[in-house]
């Protein structure tokens, strides 16, 4: 790459991100990634300095280098992260093996406006894997372009380093953690590494890779660890801990970079969550990028997971299904566990795992929660594994930071009723008749397997005792729900059934002979219905015979007048009076034909 298509590189890359008249700010070095098991790393890397920077050194600079990778057969690889770092506003595009690698994040820090480094990651996993043991090569890695001006102050530098977690069964259960961030010296640095859990201090390591530090300057450099001095004599000597070597092969040639290990079991305790690491220097410019510790670990990691959830319409209970993994862990997570669930940080459900959940094993199970009445359509439910119920927890976990899980729901809110038009039927007596209540849905284009009718809301919402004869339903002026399965829903459609008196139907003729057919003068829709109704019977002469009432119908006999009381009228016409009482029918009157 030449000089001028570098310059154009950097300056889209960190046009937003640095002034060139502005000091870089460093990134402080945080937890990246952990992992729990039987783990261990190896760090491999190059510098691209053909020899130590300074006044005296030729200002040039490699743009590749190589270094060689050999695990044993038991070592399974499981991450491999590459860090890449120089002087300049940085190169975020190389090769490694002549793959083309983008930097996934980036980091910056500076001595003044004039002396700004950089450092990159990428994950390179699936290359480490895929190409296994042998020689890596880092390539179009082009600082050439940048380095003159930092030549006269000694900064000129570039390297690079892959740090390879691998799995081997012979190990202890140990918990790794990946830390990175970009800070330096001079003159002091304090960094603070939490998430530890230091169960076993036997051989806990910590490694670093660092940019810039000067093999030939060494003046009040000390690095510590919870106050104590760590070294690695004669390759990290305690007054010069950052030196241009690679604590995993023994080189001591990687200029102004250091790939470092160093055994901390005395300088760490039994319970520790956290460790202190500082570093002073009088002269020399040191930028730590990566640390990694390794510590023995038994100890469970609780996370969960809201898998799905089930509700009906017009409920506020909510049938939650989760699963509750112990996957990133050296040890069981016990039965008991506790699981708080909340909304709107008020605990609305707790439960607890069965059974001891194994490492790498999961356990589902489902819980019904009860939400408030005035809760919105959309909640929020939060689970919580490992709490109690007052935000506490009761295990000790390798990560006590990834123990909840939220979970969006939509509860079926119960839809509006709609209004039909009610259902007349003729009074068939006292009151009541019978109906076809799906007249009360003509017209509309429903499926009838998806129709239930319901004489109140409460069985309609439980979905329960609807009504059966729906074609033939016999009742008085009530109400009548219809509930049409819509899914996930459902529709409430609601009618009222009307009983009207219809006009009675009266006969031409009747035969009271007493053959039990037609034997009396039966007008259809009077008796019962019109209840206060007058009946009166007249013959040809104009003379009244009979009077009748509801509870007193005409068989044909005479009740009225001096003579034949109690008899039979003989064959012939009669003229009747029938007046209803009723202020919406005028009385009828007409004739009625007797024979026998």
């Amino acid at each position: 790459m030449t000089p001028i298509a570098l310059t154009k590189k950097l300056l889209i890359v960190f046009s937003l991100f640095i002034c060139a008249t502005s000091q870089a700010v460093a990134q402080d070095i945080s937890l990246f990634q952990q992992f729990n098991g039987r783990y261990d790393y190896t760090a491999i890397g190059n510098t691209l300095n053909s020899e130590e920077n300074g006044l005296e050194a030729t200002c040039a600079i490699l743009t590749s280098s190589t270094a060689s990778l050999n695990l044993n057969s038991n070592q399974n690889i499981v991450a491999a992260y590459l860090y890449w770092a120089g002087s300049g506003l940085g190169d975020l595009n190389i090769k490694l093996n002549g793959i083309t690698i983008n930097a996934e994040r980036s980091f910056a820090d500076a001595l003044d406006a004039d002396r700004v480094f950089f450092a990159a990651y990428a994950d390179v996993t699936s290359i480490i894997l895929s190409e296994g043991n042998g020689d890596y090569t880092v390539s179009d890695f082009d600082l050439s372009g940048v380095i003159p001006s930092y030549c006269p102050t000694g900064t000129n530098f570039g390297g690079w380093a892959i740090t390879i977690i691998y799995e081997d069964t012979d190990l202890p259960l140990n918990q790794l953690n990946v830390y990175d961030g970009l800070q330096s010296v001079p003159t002091f640095l304090s960094i603070t590494l939490d998430n530890l859990n230091v169960l076993d201090n036997d051989n806990a390591k910590i490694g670093f890779v660092a940019w810039e530090g000067d093999s030939g300057i060494s003046v009040n450099e000390q690095l510590t660890i919870n106050g104590s001095v760590i070294s690695n004599f004669p390759l990290n000597p305690a007054n010069n801990a950052f030196n241009g070597t690679n604590s995993f092969t023994g080189a001591s040639n990687l200029y102004n970079m250091d790939i470092d290990v160093y055994n901390i079991q005395n300088n760490i305790n039994i319970g520790d969550t956290s460790a202190t690491i500082q570093l002073t220097s009088g002269q020399d410019f040191v930028m730590i990028n990566n640390i990694i510790t390794v510590l023995n670990s038994q100890l469970p990691d609780a996370t969960i997971n809201t898998d799905d959830y089930s509700v009906n319409c017009g409920n506020n209970s909510i049938e939650l299904y989760y699963t509750v993994y112990n996957t990133n862990s050296t040890a069981i997570l016990p039965a008991d566990t506790p699981i708080a669930f909340y909304h709107n940080n008020v605990l609305i459900g707790q439960s607890v795992t069965q059974n001891n959940i194994e490492i790498n094993a999961s356990e589902s199970n489902s819980i019904v929660l009860t939400l408030p009445d005035n809760s919105d359509s959309n909640v929020t439910v939060l689970a919580v594994v490992d709490d109690d119920g007052t935000m506490s927890g009761i295990v000790t976990e390798t990560n006590e930071n990834n123990n909840t899980m939220a979970i969006e729901i939509e509860l079926l809110v119960i839809p509006e009723i709609m209004l039909l038009p009610g259902v007349i039927g003729c009074n068939e007596g006292f009151e009541t008749t019978t109906f076809n209540l799906f007249d009360a849905l003509e017209g509309m284009d429903l499926i009838m397997d998806n129709i239930s009718f319901f004489t109140n809301l409460e069985a309609l919402e439980n979905n329960a005792q609807s009504i059966v004869l729906t074609e033939y339903y016999t009742s008085m002026p009530e109400t009548i729900y219809v509930r049409v399965e819509s899914p996930p829903c459902y529709e409430i459609f609601q009618f009222d059934l009307i009983v009207e008196n219809c006009p009675p139907y009266i006969p031409q003729g009747f035969s009271p002979n007493n053959d039990s057919y037609n034997d009396w003068f039966n007008i259809q829709g009077l008796y019962d219905i019109f209840t206060e109704h007058e009946l009166q019977i007249y013959n040809r002469y104009g003379n009244l015979i009979f009077e009748g009432d509801n509870n007193k119908p005409w068989f044909g006999e005479i009740n009225r007048g001096l003579n034949n009381i109690g008899n039979k009228v003989p064959v012939g016409t009669y003229y009747y009076i029938l007046n209803l009482n009723d202020s919406n029918f005028q009385p009828s009157m007409g004739w009625v034909y007797v024979n026998y």
